[in-house]
């Protein structure tokens, strides 16, 4: 089975994303806000894909292959970028990014930091790898791995991050 950096951003934010996603279906093309995101992407540092490059990790991790796709990875300073739309979920945007560090480090990288960066906001984040976080992202891969073999969807969450979800009309078809 395939654990994806996304896999692990959904993981933190609502477990029925997750399920959803992973069972094919995705409603991200739905969605104003992911449209937002990637315009962001593509037009905040136009300068970078002289300077910077894409990179995808893969590693074979106990019986699971663990994948990323880095949006930006500077080779000369070992930083990885991840351009974001808005804080309001950076919880999930550093576990997605501690991820990456891991797998580089499970490549045989080391030395490698994160940077976030959310250019409406005009601010960027540092994010480091500790071994306590190894350690929650081998409970939050298990608990992934647990989630995604599961027949029924989970419950909705109702948070107040729900509302700009891309899968909000699917969970709440009922209260629509």
């Amino acid at each position: 089975m395939n654990i994806i950096a996304t896999h692990i951003n959904y993981y933190s934010i609502c477990h029925r994303k997750l399920w959803l996603f992973a069972n094919s279906i995705q409603m991200e093309h739905t969605s104003d806000t992911v449209y937002d995101g990637k315009l962001l992407h593509e037009t905040s540092y136009p300068q970078r894909p002289n300077k910077h490059s894409e990179i995808e990790l893969t590693v074979h991790w106990h019986s699971l292959i663990l994948q990323g796709k880095v949006d930006f990875y500077d080779y000369k300073h070992k930083i990885i970028h991840e351009t974001k739309r808005g804080k309001s979920i950076e919880q999930a945007h550093t576990l997605q990014l501690k991820f990456y560090i891991w797998l580089f480090e499970l490549n045989g990288i080391d030395g490698v930091i994160g940077h976030i960066e959310y250019p409406k906001l005009r601010k960027t984040k540092e994010v480091l790898l500790s071994r306590t976080d190894v350690a929650f992202l081998e409970e939050t891969i298990q608990g992934i791995n647990k989630l995604l073999h599961q027949k029924k969807c989970p419950e909705t969450i109702n948070s107040k991050i729900c509302k700009k979800c891309s899968y909000y009309q699917l969970c709440y078809i009922d209260e629509v």
